[in-house]
This record gives C-alpha cells, sequence and structure tokens, in this order.
C-alpha cells in the first residue's frame, strides 16, 4: 500500500506522527491536503467501478497525472505545477546556474 511506504519513510526521517495512529498524515499540511483531495475525489467517488487493486493503481496514476501536469494554479498565473518547474529549470539553465538535484 502507498501509504504504508509513505509512513515508512517519514518514520524513517525521524518525522513524528501528527496523531496517535500512524496511518493518518503526518504534520504537514500538503500532505492532508492531497491526501484528502485523493480520498474524496477518487477512492469515495470511484470505489464502485474498481475490480481490482490494479484498477485503483491506474486511477491513481491517472489523478497524479492530472494534479501535476495539467491542474492550473491561479497562484502561478495559470500554469501546471509542472510547468511552472520546468520554467523555472530553463531560467536556471540560461542564467548559466546549475540545478542541484538529488
Amino acid at each position: 500500500m502507498v501509504l504504508v511506504g509513505y509512513t515508512s519513510i517519514m518514520e524513517d526521517s525521524g518525522f513524528i506522527a501528527y496523531v496517535v495512529t500512524t496511518s493518518v498524515s503526518y504534520d504537514n499540511v500538503l500532505a492532508k491536503a492531497v491526501n484528502s483531495l485523493y480520498k474524496s475525489e477518487m477512492v469515495d467517488h470511484l470505489k464502485k467501478e474498481w475490480l481490482s487493486v490494479i484498477d485503483v493503481e491506474l486511477a491513481t496514476l491517472e489523478l497524479l497525472n492530472w494534479f501535476n501536469k495539467i491542474r492550473l494554479h491561479s497562484s502561478i498565473r495559470y500554469v501546471s505545477s509542472f510547468g511552472f518547474e520546468k520554467r523555472y529549470y530553463n531560467r536556471l539553465i540560461l542564467l548559466g546556474i546549475a540545478a542541484c538535484l538529488k
């Protein structure tokens, strides 16, 4: 399960859970917002259409693609997260600044 991997990574990194149960998001507003969106827009809305875990995985990939590459943000002049990040790194290249990616 994705959540189990996420929880393990957070624990291994030394983060402390916001609430007692480990299956709940850590104290991170973005994680809470994404998890809430995932549950309300995806799980609750589409669960009747799924026949297997593969259906859930494919639907999750579609949501992530939309969330990162298609969804437009008013706070960044109506471009996608992917487009905004691409512009940022292209600008660094034009300025001759090396981007350090880990």
